[in-house]
């Protein structure tokens, strides 16, 4: 139980630090477009209808700042990481097709985007995948005792 426990934190904190490292980054390279986006308003991040009909740069700028930062896979890896963390400190395991997904968009973004630390979310998905056979393997073994008992 133990080192379930230990896997799943280790997973969650990987996810953590690549969501929060993400949005961190953002905000250090993107801070002009975000604070326009205070200055005229929460809507202006990506606007629906383009003032003159074609785009410009500052809007494709302001697009791109969007589906980087909170448009980005970042929140909900953030919120995932955040969860993994509760569920561990619970006891309960995080299924195996979570893990496995999670590897396998990390494996993908990692071969699209190639300098760039995607891999590590292989690593958090093979960690909960791990920890929920860990599972698996505990519960058969009690059933097996039970058998013989």
């Amino acid at each position: 139980m133990k080192s379930r426990k230990r896997l799943l934190r280790w997973a969650s904190g990987i996810m953590l630090v690549l969501g929060v490292g993400h949005l961190s980054l953002l905000a250090l390279t993107a801070w002009e477009s975000i604070t326009g986006w205070v200055d005229r308003g929460v809507w202006a991040a990506v606007p629906l209808m383009l003032a003159d009909g074609a785009e410009t740069v500052e809007s494709f700028r302001n697009s791109v700042t969007f589906w980087a930062g909170p448009g980005s896979f970042a929140v909900p890896l953030i919120l995932l990481g955040c969860l993994t963390w509760h569920l561990a400190g619970r006891g309960v395991a995080v299924p195996a097709g979570i893990g496995w997904g999670l590897a396998a968009w990390c494996a993908l973004g990692g071969v699209l985007l190639v300098p760039s630390p995607y891999f590590a979310g292989v690593i958090a998905g093979a960690l909960v995948i791990v920890a929920a056979r860990k599972d698996d393997r505990s519960g058969a073994a009690r059933e097996r005792e039970m058998d013989l008992a």
